[in-house]
C-alpha cells in the first residue's frame, strides 16, 4: 500500500482521465473515484498549477493538461514495455509458430505495440498501431476482465457501445459481464472468429505493481490448426507471467 496516498490519489485521478474519452466534471470525477468532493477539488487545482490538468470554465469539466502530454511523449521515447516484451513474444512466435502480439487498452479499443509474425503464416489485420474492438479482441477481454467492474460499466454502458465485426461476440453489457467472468477464472481469454473468420486468438495479462492490468499478450493461430486452446493458452500465460515479473509487477489475489 502507497505511504502517500495524497500521491496515489492524483495518479488515480490522472490515470482515470486519460481512460475518459473528453474532459470530466470535478463531481462525476469524485463520485467515479470515491472521493469526497472537496479532495477532489484540491487534487485538480494541485494538478492544474503543474500543468497536469486544465479547467475548462465555459463547459464546467477538466480535463488533461500539456504536462501530461510531455510525459505520455517521454513514455513513447523509452518504450520500456515493448522493450520487456519483444524478446519474450519474439521466443514465443519462434515455438509455437503462432502470432504473437503485445496489447494495451485504449478506451474500448486493444491497440496493438508489437507482433511477431513467423514465416509464410497468413497476413493478419493486427498491425502495430491497429486498433479493435476490445470486446471481441482475446487480449482486449483479457484486460478488461482485471478492472474493476464499475470501470468496465463506464466504458460500456449499454448496446450501443458494441461493435459487430462477423456476428459473433459479446453485443450487450450482460453477455460481456458473463463473458469476463470466465475468462478472469480460467486466467486467460479465447477469441474464436470474433475478429476475422477462420482465426482464433488466446491472451494473458501482465500486471503493474498494484496488481492492474497493464497488457496482454496474445498468440493467433489459423482456426483449422491442429493445436488446442488450452495449450496455446499456457504459453501466453507463462510469458505474461514474465512480463509481469520483469514490470515489477504482481498478479492480482485470488
Amino acid at each position: 500500500m502507497s505511504h502517500v496516498p495524497a500521491a496515489t490519489r492524483a495518479l488515480r485521478m490522472l490515470r482515470h482521465l486519460a481512460g475518459r474519452s473528453g474532459p470530466v466534471s470535478a463531481a462525476a470525477l469524485a463520485a467515479e473515484l470515491g472521493l469526497p468532493r472537496s479532495s477532489a477539488y484540491q487534487l485538480l487545482e494541485a494538478l492544474a498549477d503543474e500543468g497536469f490538468v486544465v479547467h475548462l470554465p465555459e463547459e464546467q469539466r477538466w480535463g488533461l493538461g500539456v504536462a501530461a502530454f510531455e510525459i505520455g511523449s517521454a513514455y513513447l521515447r523509452h518504450d520500456p514495455l515493448e522493450r520487456l516484451a519483444r524478446p519474450l513474444l519474439s521466443r514465443l512466435c519462434e515455438e509455437t509458430g503462432a502470432t504473437a502480439h503485445l496489447g494495451i487498452l485504449h478506451g474500448r479499443d486493444t491497440l496493438y505495440l508489437l507482433k511477431e509474425h513467423p514465416p509464410h503464416a497468413p497476413v493478419l489485420i493486427t498491425g502495430v498501431g491497429v486498433r479493435l474492438p476490445a470486446h471481441l479482441t482475446a487480449s482486449g477481454r483479457v484486460l478488461l476482465a482485471h478492472l474493476p467492474r464499475a470501470q468496465v460499466r463506464a466504458l460500456y454502458p449499454g448496446a450501443d457501445a458494441f461493435v459487430d465485426r462477423t456476428g459473433r461476440g459479446p453485443a450487450s453489457p450482460g453477455e460481456l459481464r458473463e463473458a469476463l467472468a470466465a475468462e478472469r477464472r480460467q486466467g486467460y481469454a479465447l477469441e474464436e472468429g470474433q475478429v476475422t473468420d477462420g482465426f482464433s486468438s488466446v491472451a494473458a495479462a501482465a500486471f503493474d505493481h498494484n496488481a492492474a492490468p497493464v497488457a496482454a499478450i496474445s498468440l493467433t493461430v489459423p482456426s483449422e490448426r491442429p493445436v488446442t486452446p488450452t495449450a496455446l493458452a499456457s504459453r501466453a500465460r507463462d510469458a505474461a507471467a514474465e512480463l509481469t515479473r520483469r514490470l515489477g509487477g504482481r498478479p492480482p489475489s485470488g
